[in-house]
């Protein structure tokens, strides 16, 4: 065997061979699969579980503004989507399912007027489809890169780990983009370990589609780069096909977003906005962190797990000393990424996830490294040390992942709000909503009210609109339209006022804004001001909690908050609190 042919020859294929005796038999393919399509089966059976949550209404903002309203609007004109603050793949994935699975634009158009249920569950099941793909193509990356043990490891953590877990319910573009992610790491692994003309190919097409998934998805041209740089091909051979997968991936990103080059003006205008607003931190109040990389250092210990954090780490190490070359592969992407990524102004926790899937590689050879070295002196214990290396990795994400599935799975507190709003407050009546609930919540779905312009039951105060700016200035005129997280900068004492004088005698509030404003009073006194005067001034007619009797509640966190994370948590939903007014138009009010 050649020099070049060693070096071509994964490691671990090595090491088996070298076990073996020359009649010794290959080992068997079918226990692999198996244990694969066990953890297939968990990972979509977790991502499924409590995907109704919320229906009929879809509490997420980015999942009910973006992905499925874009999807069913491309039925109305051409396949421009007119908006790239996120890339569209998904987007268009959607559109497909769609138009297969309802029939087209009137099947569609009629089911989401009528029952949004239906199409909502469908896009959720898409990504959570598409999401369990990922987790087969990481146990290939890995095998490849290490070998088959590894490879079901990091597919099993992957599987179980919490973020993927919880955004593998929403139609969200974030765990789609994992599959393409993984799709390109397998490629990557064949670049470096044979370096055949089809690992070039599929390390490309990953890498374009992942790219115009979710544009950070593009992290994964450096393991690309750094393959074919160390891997078995030299010179104008690995020249000529690196050259071949960055053509691929150029092609498949436009492929998948046509209107980057078709409309380019307003796909640079869309990247210009995603980074201006990855670098605004004035929306952001609540922050409960002071910079980016400690924000993402503690994310991974929930999202991902402590025990794979720490293993991943101790992969790295093992690495160094066994498979330099992998390491060179593997270590600076998610090193980089976290390093731009912290040095933003905002930072959410499922911006981490494009790094899961080589974190998931380097927890699993940690895990069957230290197996074998642990078997080198007790061979007899290593069916006992692997299982418990398989508990230790996948053990947080098991139990938060279940618990995910069992809180989604129940009445989210928005849903128990409306329920008492319908019994308890007349048609017609007007009521205030803070921006914790969208604006298909006041309306019947599928029953529009005739005695309102936009078929609402109830006449909504204009939160939406304020003639407050951020700064506490008072704007002339019809003042500015207000985003979810400027509401809180909006609120002053004088709006009960308003309130009484207009009617509006019921007040829907929710932690997941107030607790902004209670979170950093010092920024918002206004706000502060505001809730007191609301307790002086009206009785608390209903309360609805998302957690569980004797548990302490939440602090607000821009996750947990919004992923039900904690312990704590029953069900889905912010504590949604119901208030009615005693003073103006609204003394004579009887109490339900």
């Amino acid at each position: 065997m050649s020099a070049v042919d060693v070096r071509a020859e994964p490691s671990g294929e090595r090491e088996r061979r070298a076990r073996r005796t020359p009649d010794a038999p290959p080992a068997r393919a079918w226990p692999w699969r198996a244990g694969l399509l066990l953890v297939l089966a968990a990972a979509l059976g977790l991502r499924a579980w409590g995907v109704r949550h919320g229906m009929p209404y879809a509490y997420n903002a980015d999942e009910n503004a973006h992905f499925v309203p874009g999807a069913i609007g491309l039925f109305g004109h051409d396949l421009n989507p007119h908006y790239f603050v996120n890339p569209p793949a998904f987007t268009y994935l959607l559109h497909g399912v769609f138009a297969v699975w309802f029939g087209g634009r009137d099947g569609v158009a009629d089911a989401y007027a009528l029952d949004p249920e239906r199409v909502f569950v469908v896009a959720r099941l898409t990504a959570a489809a598409v999401g369990t793909l990922a987790v087969g193509l990481v146990y290939l990356a890995g095998a490849r890169l290490f070998d088959r043990r590894a490879g079901l490891l990091a597919a099993a953590l992957l599987a179980v780990a919490y973020l993927p877990v919880f955004y593998g319910k929403l139609a969200l573009n974030d765990v789609p983009t994992l599959a393409p992610i993984a799709l390109s790491l397998w490629g990557t692994a064949g670049i470096l370990r044979r370096g055949w003309t089809l690992d070039f190919l599929l390390a490309g097409i990953g890498l374009g589609l992942a790219g115009a998934t979710k544009y950070t998805g593009g992290i994964v041209l450096l393991p690309l780069l750094t393959a074919a740089a160390l891997g078995p091909l030299r010179g104008r051979a690995a020249l000529t096909r690196t050259a071949l997968a960055l053509a691929v991936s150029a092609a498949a990103f436009v492929a998948a977003n046509p209107y980057a080059i078709l409309d380019f003006g307003a796909f640079r205008d869309g990247l210009q906005h995603q980074s201006d607003a990855a670098g605004d931190a004035l929306g952001k109040l609540g922050l409960d962190h002071d910079n980016g990389w400690a924000y993402y250092a503690w994310t991974a210990t929930w999202g991902l797990g402590w025990a794979p954090v720490a293993l991943a780490l101790v992969g790295l190490g093992l690495l160094g000393r066994r498979d330099p070359r992998a390491l060179a592969v593997l270590a600076p992407a998610p090193l980089l990424f976290v390093a731009f990524m912290g040095s933003q102004e905002r930072y959410f926790g499922r911006w981490l996830l494009p790094v899961f899937p080589i974190a998931c590689l380097l927890a699993a050879y940690a895990v069957m490294r230290l197996v074998e070295l642990a078997g080198a002196r007790l061979p007899r214990l290593v069916p006992v040390l692997a299982a418990t290396g398989a508990v230790v990795l996948c053990g947080q994400g098991v139990i938060y992942a279940v618990h995910s599935g069992l809180v989604l799975s129940r009445d989210d507190t928005r849903n128990h709000a409306r329920a008492w709003l319908v019994d308890n407050v007349r048609e017609h009546g007007r009521i205030v909503v803070e921006p914790v609930v969208p604006d298909a919540w006041a309306t019947d779905v599928g029953r529009p009210s005739p005695r309102t312009a936009n078929g609402a039951r109830w006449v909504k105060f204009p939160t939406s609109r304020s003639n407050i700016a951020n700064d506490g200035t008072r704007i002339p005129g019809k003042g500015r339209i207000v985003n979810i997280e400027d509401y809180e900068r909006t609120l002053y004492r004088g709006l009960i006022d308003r309130y009484e004088a207009g009617g509006y005698c019921h007040i829907i509030s929710g932690s997941t804004q107030r607790g902004r404003a209670e979170a950093e009073p010092g920024e918002v006194p206004r706000a502060t001001a505001y809730y007191r005067e609301l307790e002086r001034r009206a009785d608390l007619v209903h309360e609805a909690s998302p957690y569980r009797a004797g548990a302490e509640p939440v602090p607000f966190s821009f996750d947990f908050s919004f992923n039900f994370y904690p312990l704590a948590y029953d069900r889905p939903g912010p504590v949604m609190q119901v208030w009615r007014l005693r003073g103006g138009r609204c003394a004579g009010l009887s109490s339900p």
